[in-house]
């Protein structure tokens, strides 16, 4: 079978296709369903950051443990990763623009409720809340602009704003929750849901069109369970790798989050209507374009979890600070989204998706051969090509996700494309972040000057990580400190460069394999 016809392989056949609910009429309607698309992205990639500024005024304010301080945070992603899936295929049975507004309407709700926590049980509890109701968000949003936007070209259009939406949330996220917080209280980070959901809650019932699968089946409890036991134990896992390293509790949640995974493959396979439709990972575009989303993803949170240890530690900027300088790159991933759009007419789309990884590619190429000690202008300019190439492939490959599914599959698409977007971030920051913290350990030699010092005593931190080193430093006098800073800097530095050159290997592959698999892809019309 060609590319081609490998592409062509999804779309509803000809009597299907007058059973499916009849799209808006094109103009300025479809495109202000899809500024009510944005308020829902903007608010989850804006939740998904902010909180991080309000953490020191949490804890402050509900004085909660060091663990509830680390449920506050993960409670929310993992309720979220457990039930995208699940999600997704609810909405293609029961209605995707319905599911919007049940999740719009308790995100509100939840958010004023938690916003206002007496206690730190309180606030895990309505962190959980919120993301059953992200589950909901993000899936349908997807979905809908694939039925409000069936040409293509609109619809490519339509998904590069979604992503420039998604991507400009989350970077002004930290800015955003920090302004709030040093203004109002940490409640506020919270509060401010209510009038973002309002104009949707308003208006989406008269401009967004409702869709649906129709010939959903039933909803099938138990697959939802075991793709709940599948996603929460592996997240679970991996934010404990990333935090502790490997240890016997992570390994064994994984392991049983993977049979449970298992299980739920079996299952699917042996219904009438499963859950999800494994088949549509024939589909070499479809599973493609999420390899290569997946990927990038991964090498960019590892990135990242890097730039700012480098930016607040090395260089010395203030956690704000650092976020802005990151600003110009994140503006950048939007730009490149745009751009792309109409490139494809001339380009075939497998070879922008591949284009975007090289860029991205040439980014962990300076990294691993730059000079880190010269300032932060190399590692930004790195950063700007990452943030550049992502921009571009992701704004064509979840086009590529859409187009290969038919309409009434693309609650499920969606969902699965999300899932990929959460799973290749939390593995870019646990196997990056392992591996630049197992490097560092190995490296780092600590100098018999300050292991002399009466400081020197308390120097098993420093052993450890780099903020560990680096608050030892601050505590000894110039000649010392500046001794053990360059110890630290050294050993950080050489875990980069590894780490760096995985991601280069990972982007390089995964444009070869984009240009291989995704070239019989027509270029648009």
């Amino acid at each position: 079978m060609t590319m081609s016809a490998s592409f062509q392989a999804f779309k509803p056949a000809p009597g299907k296709a007058a059973r499916q609910p009849a799209p808006v009429n094109g103009g300025v309607r479809d495109w202000l369903a899809l500024g009510l698309l944005m308020f829902p992205v903007l608010l989850v990639a804006v939740d998904n950051t902010a909180l991080t500024f309000a953490l020191p005024a949490i804890a402050r304010s509900l004085d909660p443990s060091g663990v509830q301080l680390l449920w506050i945070v993960d409670s929310y992603a993992l309720v979220l990763a457990g039930l995208l899936v699940a999600m997704g295929s609810l909405g293609d049975r029961i209605g995707r623009r319905r599911l919007l507004l049940i999740g719009t309407a308790g995100f509100a709700a939840v958010s004023a409720v938690t916003a206002f926590a007496p206690t730190a049980e309180w606030l895990i509890a309505g962190r959980a809340g919120l993301g059953l109701f992200g589950a909901m968000l993000m899936p349908s949003t997807l979905s809908l602009i694939r039925n409000i936007f069936p040409e293509p070209n609109r619809r490519r259009l339509a998904v590069a704003i979604w992503a420039a939406g998604f991507s400009g949330g989350a970077a002004l996220g930290p800015i955003f929750g920090g302004w709030l917080v040093e203004h109002f209280w940490w409640g506020a980070v919270l509060l401010v849901s209510v009038p973002i959901m309002v104009p949707l809650l308003v208006f989406g019932r008269f401009f967004i069109p409702e869709s649906r699968d129709p010939n959903p089946g039933r909803v099938d409890a138990p697959s939802i369970l075991l793709s709940m036991l599948t996603m929460v134990p592996v997240v679970f896992g991996i934010k404990e790798l990333a935090t502790d390293g490997p240890g016997v509790l992570p390994l064994s949640v994984i392991a049983f989050g993977t049979l449970m995974g298992c299980a739920f493959v079996r299952r699917q396979q042996r219904l009438a209507s499963p859950l999800l439709d494994l088949s549509l990972f024939r589909n070499r575009v479809f599973s493609t374009a999420i390899t290569a989303n997946v990927l990038a993803l991964f090498s960019f949170n590892g990135f990242i979890l890097f730039l700012a240890q480098h930016l607040q530690l090395l260089e010395g900027m203030s956690p704000s600070a650092s976020g802005m300088a990151m600003l110009p790159a994140l503006a950048a991933t939007v730009v490149a989204g745009l751009l792309v759009v109409p490139l494809v007419r001339r380009i075939r789309p497998g070879f922008v998706v591949a284009g975007g990884l090289s860029l991205s590619a040439a980014g962990y190429c300076v990294v691993t051969l730059g000079d880190h000690s010269a300032g932060p202008s190399l590692l930004l300019g790195a950063l700007l090509l990452l943030a550049m190439g992502v921009g571009a492939a992701e704004t064509i490959s979840n086009d590529l996700i859409l187009g290969a599914v038919p309409p009434a599959k693309s609650g499920a698409a969606a969902a699965i494309s999300e899932t990929g977007y959460e799973v290749g971030s939390l593995l870019g920051t646990a196997v990056l972040g392992s591996i630049l913290t197992a490097s560092y350990q190995a490296k780092f030699v600590l100098p018999d000057a300050v292991a002399q010092a009466p400081q020197g005593a308390s120097s098993d931190r420093a052993r450890e990580t780099l903020a560990g080193a680096m608050e030892l430093a601050e505590t000894l006098p110039a000649p010392l400190s500046e001794t053990l800073a360059a110890a630290a800097r050294l050993a950080f530095d050489s875990g980069v460069h590894i780490t760096a050159s995985i991601a280069l290997v990972l982007m390089a592959g995964a444009a070869v394999m984009s240009a291989v698999v995704l070239r019989g892809v027509p270029k648009a019309r």
